[in-house]
């Protein structure tokens, strides 16, 4: 299908798409105005109205950053987003809810949603957003419904903040290593440790805590 732009509508287009590809997220209506000289952000809302009925993007309610690009016929832009309504748009980190037993934790079934963050906004970059379940690392400011932010790695040093998975579980909490021992410490008195043997027991660390973004409302915190 032809999708036939004013050269003003390309050009919001193309703006969107490069902000995408460099930053990992969609650009503000008021960004779209700054660079591309419009008098205000309703200018911009209007561009964004006629490529949403063009079906060239799709706009997303009750966010500044709600825009979302559809493929075209011939495969381009190079960020191609999934307008299908039974995935999650893949726009910034994905955020991931309930891990499904013995299944990869970027599993397609397991993201909820997407967050418009770049992942450099973390360092070393986050990889994913897991949403935490429980108290069990509260004393250090953690609680239950925030999201993690995490850098896939199996490489933890002592005291680092782990996502492991223990046979078909998946927790967050404290490394410590003594040997063939390890210990993921629980911040919480109310929460016992987990005692592992390496000899015995199968461990796997899915990544390292790079920070957290609290109750998942954008408070960002490293």
């Amino acid at each position: 299908m032809a999708r036939s732009l004013t050269p003003r509508q390309q050009n919001v287009y193309d703006f969107i798409v490069k902000t995408m590809n460099e930053l990992g997220y969609p650009p503000t209506r008021a960004e779209i105005a700054r660079a591309l000289g419009f008098r205000s952000p309703n200018a911009a809302e209007e561009h964004l109205r006629a490529l949403n009925k063009k079906g060239v993007i799709r706009m997303i309610a009750g966010t500044s950053r709600g825009i979302r690009l559809i493929a075209s016929d011939d495969g381009n832009p190079s960020l191609v987003e999934d307008d299908s309504d039974n995935h999650p748009v893949s726009t910034g980190l994905p955020i991931i809810g309930e891990v499904a037993a013995g299944s990869p934790i970027l599993a397609e079934e397991h993201v909820d949603r997407y967050c418009p963050l770049a992942p450099d906004f973390f360092s070393p970059k986050a990889d994913y957003l897991l949403r935490v379940r429980g108290l069990s690392m509260k004393d250090i400011g953690i609680y239950d419904g925030d999201l993690l932010a995490v850098h896939r790695t199996d490489q933890v040093r002592d005291g680092q903040i782990v996502v492991a998975r223990l046979e078909d579980d998946v927790t967050v909490k404290r490394f410590q290593r003594h040997g063939r021992h390890v210990r993921l410490v629980a911040e919480n008195t109310d929460y016992p440790s987990i005692e592992i043997d390496l000899a015995t027991d199968h461990l796997e660390i899915e990544g390292v805590g790079v920070g957290v973004i609290r109750g998942g409302n954008g408070q960002a915190l490293h």
